[in-house]
């Protein structure tokens, strides 16, 4: 074997390998972090919100009242 043919690997950074690591990390995280809420408020958050205005928009809770009493559901009101 000669010296020629046999080459020294490079030796691994140790110092500041953390630092080096959060650095590139780092951004990356903020990044996935911020697309994430932004996509869990429009496709769960919002959808939810209409649904909820919907269903509000046609309730009428006079009749839900009714419903439920006639049902039993209330102890100090009897059914009709």
């Amino acid at each position: 074997m000669s010296g020629s043919v046999v080459a020294k690997l490079p030796k691994p950074q140790l110092k500041g390998l953390l630092a080096a690591s959060i650095k590139f990390h780092l951004p990356i995280a903020i990044f996935v972090s911020i697309a994430s809420g932004i996509a869990f408020k429009f496709l769960v958050c919002e959808p939810r919100k209409q649904r909820y205005a919907e269903f509000y928009k046609n309730y009428d809770i006079d009749k839900e009242f009714e419903r439920m009493k006639q049902a039993g559901v209330f102890q100090s009101v009897r059914p009709d």
